[in-house]
């Protein structure tokens, strides 16, 4: 279900239901020549296209924009939107802030930028997940007042953690491919891995004859075949239904 497609009796019926509604934040970065400039976002939001059909999702409109950062290449002719991480962090909050308002319990944000480096964090990932946490603490405090937590109510809270009920699961980050995935696949950036997964998700963003040899970190791209695309694609549909249903 598209959020901005549902009707507000659609909406009551899927958060009743605890439906895992999902996003991504839109990453706009420089792919080398042979990538379109959404790769970060655009294999995300087509795995949502695809699981639509699969399982009871709600696809929010992705959160755009995201922090790239200009480390692969300054912006200039080449594409790269980067907003600072301190303004996404501020908008973030506000965008949780009315999500968990309107009632959602459980939302999931995929994010595919720098996320071999997602337990540490990167500049992106970090805003998100501080933005996330802070929002649910300040929502907490409004709601149950202050000191909610120190309350007799609150006995079984380690429990709950334990079961993934509590607070703090209503809105998770996690890396668009998990540990066992890039194990498997190992990122790269508009490389074989990266361009396979375009091939597999968006295969209209990806057009091998304006591949150059001129970046080290695409070389490999001439390596992309359907055949990896397809296996990566599938061990990250499976990663993310685990995510869902668990939840």
């Amino acid at each position: 279900m598209r959020y901005e497609l549902m009707f507000p009796d659609q909406l009551r019926q899927a958060m009743d239901k605890n439906i895992p509604a999902v996003t991504t934040v839109e990453i706009m970065e420089y792919h080398s020549e042979h990538c379109c400039l959404g790769v970060d976002s655009l294999v995300v939001t087509r795995s949502f296209d695809i699981l639509e059909k699969e399982m009871d999702i709600v696809i929010l409109p992705p959160f755009a924009y995201g922090t790239a950062s200009y480390a692969v290449s300054s912006p200039e002719r080449k594409g790269t939107i980067s907003i600072s991480s301190h303004a996404v962090y501020l908008c973030a909050k506000e965008f949780f802030m009315n999500l968990l308002r309107v009632g959602f319990r459980n939302v999931h944000l995929f994010i595919h930028h720098q996320t071999e480096n997602f337990t540490a964090g990167m500049p992106a990932d970090l805003a998100l997940k501080l933005a996330a946490r802070e929002t649910t603490f300040e929502f907490l405090e409004k709601e149950r007042g202050e000191g909610w937590w120190g309350k007799e109510g609150m006995q079984d809270y380690y429990k709950q953690h334990d079961k993934g009920s509590d607070p703090f699961s209503w809105i998770q980050i996690h890396p668009f491919m998990d540990e066992e995935s890039q194990k498997q696949f190992p990122i790269d950036h508009a490389g074989k891995q990266e361009t396979s997964l375009m091939m597999a998700f968006c295969p209209e963003g990806v057009d091998m004859k304006r591949h150059s040899q001129e970046h080290w970190y695409a070389q490999s791209a001439r390596d992309a075949n359907i055949d990896y695309a397809n296996a990566i694609k599938k061990k990250i549909l499976d990663g993310i239904k685990k995510v869902l249903i668990v939840s």
